[in-house]
């Protein structure tokens, strides 16, 4: 994408945001609208919608919605009438509607893959050709979101991972002729990791299994709402959502014959009775299902992160770069300020035993902790 694509404040825009209804979708509309932009929120369930619309205008927002199929190209094109009818256009549209399957690839019916690739991989493909009709004249930013499994894909969930490599290849591709073209669009592609929202509840189970969850460590929808805000104001290749769906992906790449092996162990562990799937919830592949929630209602056994240095550091480099320098200055000042005074002190002590002075025991910490402490920073 051209360096200097322009993209407006977000209090000045007017977003169009696919899958709004529940999970990253409806936690990225909330926030767009606290932050003052304008939102059109599409999905298939109307109720849902209307109650996250009049709880946007409650806190002093503006929001419409649109009832709408992404796998239907009709039904999209509509959603762009209705931004157009209700602000007069749009400046960034996010593809973010989805669906998913857990079962074997060989268990999977044929129509049931076409369904799953109707949403995933159709969808984005309509919502991106609709924005595009707007976008190359009026800028602004195309925003599709992907996953960690856009790179590697995971056994029990092949469908799903297939769909999202094929949503990585079109965003590049799309990215490649817009430049080409010199047209004013940024398009970024979101990789979330494990995230904490509905979107296992309301999988279609062919598992047997009473229960469903993502791999660990899971993360707050709140910071994959972030990464898309951030990519309409500023221009990104790529926003990756969590360090631990990063690491799968580059351990894919230096390591693929042990990534297929661990792999292989959490698609067998996946399927327990940690996170149940309501029944009110269960199954949207074809229809709608309850809705209206950023999060899971079973939670996960381990906490859900909040925050993510790793997405901090990809959204400001710089800065993390300089606070990252300026911490090991602090720290290696304060070190060896400390090994200087212990130095002191066991030279002028009354010991002359030889024993050995405590900053020379100080120079070589346990290697169990330097790895517990490096393993918390990007997470």
């Amino acid at each position: 994408m051209p360096a200097t694509v322009p993209l407006k404040p977000l209090a000045q825009q007017s977003i169009v945001i696919t899958g709004a209804s529940s999970g990253i979708g409806l936690a990225t509309a909330r926030l767009a609208a606290r932050r003052g932009a304008r939102v059109v929120l599409a999905a298939r369930n109307e109720g849902a919608l209307r109650e996250a619309c009049d709880q946007i205008r409650r806190q002093g927002g503006r929001a419409e919605y649109v009832v709408a199929d992404v796998a239907d190209l009709a039904q999209v094109e509509a959603i762009a009438a209705k931004a157009q009818e209700a602000f007069g256009g749009f400046d960034s549209w996010v593809n973010d509607a989805a669906v998913t399957i857990y079962g074997r690839v060989a268990d999977v019916p044929v129509e049931d893959h076409r369904r799953l690739f109707d949403v995933n991989y159709f969808g984005v493909v309509h919502g991106s050709l609709v924005a595009l009709r707007t976008l190359r004249q009026r800028g602004g930013a195309l925003i599709n979101v992907g996953s960690v499994l856009s790179d590697r894909a995971l056994n029990l969930q092949g469908a799903y991972s297939a769909s999202k490599h094929a949503v990585k290849g079109i965003t590049d591709a799309l990215r490649v002729e817009l430049e080409a073209e010199g047209a004013p669009v940024s398009v970024t592609l979101i990789k979330p990791s494990s995230i904490d929202t509905p979107h296992v509840e309301h999988a279609r189970n062919l598992l047997g299994a009473e229960g469903l969850r993502v791999p660990p460590p899971a993360y707050d929808p709140r910071l994959a709402a972030r990464a898309i805000l951030f990519a309409c104001e500023h221009p990104r290749r790529e926003l990756v959502v969590g360090f631990g769906g990063y690491v799968i992906a580059l351990m894919g790449q230096v390591a693929p014959r042990l990534t297929d092996l661990a792999m292989g162990a959490v698609g067998r562990a996946g399927p327990t009775a940690e996170v149940r799937q309501p029944p009110e919830r269960r199954d949207n592949l074809y229809a709608p299902r309850e809705d209206g929630a950023e999060r899971s209602l079973s939670r996960p056994i381990e906490p859900v992160r909040q925050t993510s240095m790793f997405l901090e550091a990809q959204m400001h480099p710089v800065a993390t770069v300089a606070a990252v320098v300026g911490l090991g200055a602090l720290v290696l000042g304060a070190a060896t300020a400390r090994g200087l005074a212990d130095g002191r002190g066991a030279a002028t002590g009354p010991r002359g035993d030889g024993a050995r002075p405590a900053w020379r025991a100080a120079e070589r910490p346990g290697r169990g902790g330097i790895r517990r402490r490096a393993s918390r920073i990007f997470a």
